[in-house]
């Protein structure tokens, strides 16, 4: 009960704070990046924890099933600190994000690595799955915690995109936020309390978007079956930036997924 009642006195606060958040999503995100300062595990970015921990929950799968003469797209990539990660393990990676001012800051953040590249895409948007097809030929694809902001019908159209994107060779490992509860309890899991919000959580709150969760059910309605072939998922761990006073890793329930394009699924992804 004083779990709830704690959640309840939250509300005042977080519908002020949300008020503030531009209702067109690319704003939002450009105002977002424009406004941070540092970035890291000590930065203002609420998921830019940079975990090995998180890592090591991917490079199994990512070695087992990345065709490494392949490029890989990292869709999201904010200031490109997983498309460093994977620049140290495949020999060409180009980091796609909806904001200039992200990529902007992801270009300095690389500077000296050599074969990462970025570019300023909305992965969701018509013919996007076209321009990496034309840019990279078929590659693979990481995607960190984007399908969970998304509306259901942008879900899809992304999906949609990296299947062309994937073609017959490459394969998607997705990782999103899965927290079951309500907003106001994974506000309260992650330090929000009504005499104060940590400021990476105030930052989200009043610039972007408002977060679902996305899970297997959500993964299934946006990787329809006639194009996609599901090879594992299960849940999985997303590590934020501590926000406590210990400086402590601090971790959200999430949700992964990998999966290949269906071999059926259409002449025009069979054709690469």
């Amino acid at each position: 009960m004083s779990k709830l009642w704690d959640q309840m006195l939250l509300v005042p606060t977080v519908v002020r704070l949300a008020s503030r958040a531009p209702r067109n999503p690319d704003t939002a995100w450009e105002g977002y990046w424009r406004g941070i300062r540092t970035t890291g595990r000590s930065g203002d970015v609420l998921w830019d924890s940079d975990s090995a921990a998180e890592h090591a929950q991917y490079s199994n799968a990512i070695a087992a099933h990345f065709d490494p003469a392949l490029p890989v797209v990292d869709v999201g990539c904010g200031n490109g600190t997983h498309t460093r990660w994977l620049a140290g393990l495949f020999p060409r990676v180009l980091g796609i994000d909806v904001s200039n001012g992200a990529i902007d800051m992801a270009r300095k953040e690389a500077e000296g690595v050599h074969n990462a590249d970025f570019m300023v895409l909305d992965a969701a948007s018509a013919g996007a799955g076209e321009v990496l097809l034309e840019r990279l030929g078929p590659a693979n694809v990481f995607v960190r915690g984007v399908f969970h902001v998304l509306k259901p019908g942008k879900q899809a159209a992304m999906a949609a995109n990296l299947r062309t994107a994937v073609g017959n060779r490459g394969r998607v490992l997705l990782a999103e936020t899965n927290f079951r509860g309500t907003s106001l309890g994974y506000l309260t899991e992650l330090g929000a309390t009504r005499q104060s919000i940590p400021l990476q959580l105030r930052r989200a709150l009043e610039n972007l978007p408002r977060p679902g969760h996305f899970g297997a059910a959500e993964r299934h309605r946006a990787f329809s079956d006639s194009d996609w072939q599901l090879i594992a998922d299960g849940p999985m761990n997303i590590e934020v930036v501590p926000m406590n006073a210990g400086g402590l890793p601090q971790w959200v329930p999430g949700y992964y997924a990998l999966l290949s394009g269906a071999e059926n699924s259409g002449t025009d992804h069979n054709r690469v």
